[in-house]
């Protein structure tokens, strides 16, 4: 009788590329796929570290499985398993805990590990220091067919002064320009419509295996070849870094067949005084440039931002320079983050130190800036003709979509509609 494998993925698109690559994997090597909320044999959860609030998650859908499943094996990779393995380790039912270098090779490793004791302490620790991490791992995902997030690079060469992902995905490396289009036409034979481009430093594309320029490509080389390939209707990329975002890629967007008019720029500050502490690699005046431009080209462009409040020594002057910043420039929504302390980071010793619930207030104004700005933005183009690509059913008799400029869409459900791009009118 065949296994039963679930998973569960915590964080960014990235990750959720790896999980279906993952189930795709296992499910070749006899295993059966259940859902996370069914009993199963086997559960993955793909962690992420981003802050400390995905590391709580994760141990309690660790607790959530004891209680439902306690014979089942419990597997945890992905960022959290890399940078603290020892910790999962620890925590009660946990039986095999999984690095960056060892994440693909869950279906050998499954093979030979068997079920921990119950109180924890006896997991398998399979994972190596992060600067042997080498070799790129190619994954995409694959769901309702409608939109498949696709992997094209990985790790990151930057050292901002909050952030652990290149402790806990090694350095910056990348696909080559045939194997995503490879994976594209694989993507194209499920029928996908969209594809969103993932990675951790997109901008970065070019580097090989070994982090170096093997491939002697870049991603203005690669979003070219994409957009003459056949068999994709749209393409979207995630997020890419103000100072990557060259205006050529911005020139190309807007004159692209494929390349949806939206770009995820991330800002994280709108002080300089706080981009500086934390490392990033612009200032203000280059992303306000970035935008601007955008916007001459594409006036219908969404643009989103990431936004990161309560880092130390952010006063409310910095805060309010932020929000004006923000309320100014032409960004369609902001995703934001509240600064959350990480170990072996340079922020963690920066002073003072924004107390919790002020970080949380902050939070709070900039979640209604961004309410208020996607409002504005969809307002601005009510009466627009766009192609929406519509979604499976949704729930009371309606369905969802996506305008190519990324603004929502709700009508009555219409089958014939399903996964279909329609035009319509905003």
């Amino acid at each position: 009788m065949s296994k039963t494998i679930a998973f569960h993925t915590l964080g960014c698109k990235l990750n959720y590329s790896e999980t279906s690559t993952l189930s795709r994997t296992l499910e070749a090597e006899g295993f059966v796929k259940k859902d996370f909320e069914e009993d199963a044999d086997v559960y993955v959860i793909n962690t992420c570290s981003v802050t400390d609030n995905a590391d709580k998650e994760c141990r309690m859908l660790v607790r959530r499985i004891q209680k439902r499943a306690p014979q089942a094996m419990v597997v945890i990779t992905g960022c959290y398993a890399q940078l603290k393995p020892q910790e999962i380790a620890r925590i009660p039912g946990v039986d095999l805990v999984l690095g960056a270098a060892e994440k693909f090779n869950l279906a050998n490793h499954l093979k030979e590990i068997t079920k921990g004791p119950a109180d924890g302490g006896g997991a398998k620790i399979c994972s190596c220091d992060i600067e042997e991490v080498a070799g790129f791992h190619s994954s995409f995902s694959v769901n309702d067919r409608t939109r498949a997030f696709l992997k094209v690079q990985d790790g990151c060469d930057y050292n901002c002064s909050f952030c652990t992902i290149p402790l806990a995905r090694g350095h910056s490396r990348s696909d080559s320009i045939e194997g995503v289009l490879s994976n594209m036409r694989e993507l194209a034979k499920t029928g996908t419509k969209e594809i969103v481009l993932t990675g951790i430093n997109l901008g970065d594309f070019g580097k090989g295996n070994d982090g170096g320029k093997t491939h002697d490509s870049s991603f203005y080389e690669l979003i070219q070849e994409m957009d003459r390939a056949e068999g994709i209707e749209r393409i979207r990329i995630s997020s890419i870094e103000p100072n990557l975002l060259t205006n050529e890629i911005i020139e190309f967007v807007a004159q692209s067949r494929r390349f949806m008019p939206h770009f995820h720029i991330p800002l994280q500050s709108g002080s300089n005084k706080i981009l500086g502490a934390m490392r990033r690699r612009y200032k203000k005046e280059l992303y306000e440039d970035r935008v601007a431009y955008i916007k001459e080209l594409m006036p219908h462009c969404c643009i989103g931002a990431d936004v990161i409040v309560g880092f130390p020594g952010e006063t409310d002057a910095d805060f309010k320079e932020t929000y004006n910043f923000l309320h100014n420039i032409d960004v369609s929504y902001l995703h934001v983050f509240t600064y959350s302390e990480r170990a072996n980071t340079l922020a963690v010793d920066i002073k003072p130190i924004v107390p919790v619930h002020i970080r949380n207030e902050r939070n709070k104004a900039l979640r209604n800036l961004s309410y208020q700005k996607m409002q504005y933005f969809t307002e601005q183009h009510r009466g627009d003709r766009r192609t929406v690509l519509f979604e499976i059913a949704g729930k009371n008799g309606m369905m969802e979509g996506f305008s190519d400029n990324y603004i929502k869409v709700q009508t009555n459900y219409r089958k014939e509609w399903e996964r279909q791009l329609v035009e319509w009118e905003l």
